[in-house]
Parts: C-alpha cells; structure tokens; sequence
C-alpha cells in the first residue's frame, strides 16, 4: 500500500468510527445570554421626492422596483441612517448605518441588508459589519455580525431586529438587540 492509500483508508475508518467528525458546532450552539448586549434604534427617513423633506432624509433609492407584484421587488435603496440608544428619531445618535438594502421577492416584502454600523459614542468606538436577510414578516429576525473593528475587533454573532414602527412607505424603525460576539 502507498502511503497515500494508507492515509486515505484512515481518513475513512475515522469518519465511520466517529460519526461525532461530521458535526458541526453550530448546530449544537445554543446562547443561553448574549455575550455582548446592546439596543439600538435604527432610523429609516427614505427621501420621498419632496424637496422641502430632503433634510431630514437619510436613505434614498438608487434602482427603482421592478413592476412585478406589491413588493417594491428590485429597488435598491442606499442609506445612511442615525442610530439612537432610544425610538426618537431626534436624540443624538450613537452612531450610523451606513450599507444598502435590496428587496428580493415578487410575492412579499423581504429585503436583503448589508451595512456597516459606525459607533463612535463614549461607550464604543468602532465598527459592526452586519448582512442578510431581513424577513420582515416575521416578529423578529437575525441578521449576521460578519466582523468588525475598534471595540469590535474582528466580531462574530447575530444582530436581532424588529420592527418597532411604520409610517407609510417612507419611514420605518427598526429595534437592533441582543448583539452576539462569541469567540
């Protein structure tokens, strides 16, 4: 026998002895807290063509949606939205949203997200990339902590969101919780 076969025959006998091998850890991770917790408002002001409004926007879309279906499939709006420690649009924010999201379903309202939020408060300095799917008919819905740098250098995890208000079709707020970084 090679030692290339000899290997291989103990790759395999080791898969068929220790059927643990073909486990993944992330189906067996269960966060009974989170390691690092913080609530965040997330502010959403889409421009609405109206000059006198164009202060006070924050987003604006850059691809308009397809005719196809209710759902505003296929516009593309880019943001750089306030974020607050409290649901008033007005306090000062800790920090922004800056990324683009996309609606991705002709039968539904979904979007796909992808930002990064900028923190640069006295509490924390630094950045949170943050992407995927954001389910907005479900209650609440994680997205992906994908890195970061500062005080979250190289962070992990999941953001949790729920929609906490919508007025109309050009304001929406979003509650951001439970922010998980575990190494």
């Amino acid at each position: 026998m090679t030692t290339f076969t000899k290997r291989s025959c103990f790759i395999i006998l080791a898969l068929i002895v220790s059927p643990s091998v073909l486990t993944t850890g992330a189906s067996k991770f269960k966060a009974e807290k989170p390691c690092k917790r913080m609530m965040l408002y997330y502010h959403d002001k889409l421009f609405d063509g109206i000059e006198k409004d164009k202060a006070n926007a924050t987003s604006t879309t850059v691809a308009n949606a397809s005719k196809l279906g209710e759902s505003n499939f296929g516009m593309l709006v880019v943001f750089n939205d306030p974020i607050t420690n409290d649901d008033k649009f007005h306090s000062p924010p800790v920090a922004k949203a800056q990324g683009f999201y996309f609606y991705d379903r002709k039968d539904t309202y979904t979007a796909w997200f992808a930002y990064t939020l900028v923190l640069n408060s006295s509490e924390h300095k630094g950045t949170l990339n943050i992407m995927g799917a954001d389910l907005m008919t479900e209650k609440t819905r994680d997205l992906s902590v994908v890195g970061g740098t500062g005080d979250f250098f190289m962070a992990r995890g999941i953001a949790t969101f729920q929609t906490d208000t919508v007025q109309g079709a050009y304001y929406f707020r979003l509650k951001m919780d439970k922010l998980y970084e575990c190494y």
